[in-house]
């Protein structure tokens, strides 16, 4: 049975609970200490990731969430009005994703009380997804039984899930020009900032197309008004649901901060990394599949949709475990108008409490 009241408590208690990136240690002893309590396997690595494991019957299921928070996300007063829980207005309010761990917690909790059988079950708690995936990346997942699992961190309407998610590539680069006396001799040095800002007028930001984005985020350099700057770096990206797409959009920016720095006579080091691969699943998938007919038997229309973030289910898929993303509801994330109808988190139990039961 589903206890909206319990699942609202829960997720209130979470909440309140500080866990920026990077600061997740109380929170996750808490979720330990509950995950014991519904008679689970707890281990806790260093960094504060929890994987945890519930016996059962039939074929594994993962079920994932992440804890940590964006910012501003310390001393959160959630408020409840008509059914929905927002923050006081002064934080987020860390749906984001501790609505995916409450509803986890919540179908543990009723599978429990309800004594139906179930498949084994792996949960998955992770630490720093908002920074990169660092969490689940640095994350031994060798042990996992699971080939198929849910991931909880999306929004919009319930029944939403994330089918695809993009390839993600870090760009850094460091301009270096040549410092000089701003006043008395300008013409003796190279300034790194009009190179770098030359080179980013040069080249495409924003949204490329229906697939692709790109954007330089940072940037940093100068010491002084009076000094023509010898360096500043910039801190960009680009994504794209199909890597071809990706490898353009990434030679273009790296392209243009050369070609700017060639004619300026400066110098500049780029560098390239993989933040994680995107993924792709579809209809004919055993994990949408189910997840679609569990929508529709708790009488949700399920809508198949891709997204232009990362998330856990990037690393995951990409180590052989499917999972979708399913939306818990949660709306207006990393701000400060972040909202979730309790109703939502309801539905998105019971549609995972059908999903289960479809296993068996």
């Amino acid at each position: 049975m589903i206890n909206e009241s319990r699942l609202l408590d829960t997720f209130l208690t979470l909440v309140r609970i500080d866990s920026p990136s990077g600061e997740e240690a109380a929170i996750s002893q808490e979720l330990a200490l509950r995950l014991k309590r519904h008679g689970l396997q707890v281990v806790q690595d260093y960094m504060h990731n929890i994987q945890a494991w519930l016996p059962g019957e039939g074929e594994p299921l993962l079920l994932a969430a992440h804890m940590d928070t964006v910012m501003p996300g310390r001393s959160i007063n959630p408020v409840v009005r008509d059914g929905v829980v927002r923050s006081d207005g002064s934080t987020i309010l860390a749906a984001d994703d501790k609505s995916g761990i409450a509803v986890i917690l919540e179908v543990l909790q009723a599978l429990s009380e309800s004594g139906v059988k179930h498949p084994p079950l792996e949960v998955l708690v992770t630490v720093q997804e908002e920074t990169g995936l660092t969490g689940v990346k640095a994350l031994d997942t060798s042990g996992l039984k699971s080939r198929i699992g849910l991931s909880f961190d999306a929004g919009d309407a319930p029944g939403t899930i994330i089918v695809s998610a993009p390839t993600h590539n870090m760009v850094t680069a460091v301009v270096h020009g040549k410092a000089a006396h701003a006043g008395s001799e300008p013409e003796a040095g190279v300034n790194a900032i009009l190179v770098a800002a030359e080179a980013v007028t040069n080249m495409p930001i924003g949204r490329i197309d229906s697939e692709t984005t790109a954007n330089i985020g940072v940037i940093k350099g100068g010491l002084a008004r009076n000094i023509v700057p010898d360096r500043v770096e910039l801190l960009g990206e680009a994504r794209s649901r199909q890597k071809a797409k990706l490898q353009v959009q990434t030679d273009k920016m790296v392209d243009a901060l050369r070609s700017a720095a060639q004619r300026h006579d400066a110098q500049v080091d780029v560098d390239v990394q993989r933040a994680y691969d995107g993924y792709q699943l579809s209809e004919s998938d055993a994990v949408v599949s189910r997840l679609m007919a569990a929508c529709r038997a708790v009488g949700v229309e399920p809508l198949l949709v891709p997204s232009g973030g990362g998330s856990d289910a990037n690393i995951l898929n990409a180590r052989g475990v499917q999972v979708a993303n399913l939306s818990t509801g949660m709306a207006g994330v990393h701000t400060v108008q972040e909202h979730i109808a309790v109703q939502d988190m309801v539905t998105c139990v019971r549609i995972v409490l059908e999903f289960i039961r479809s296993l068996i």
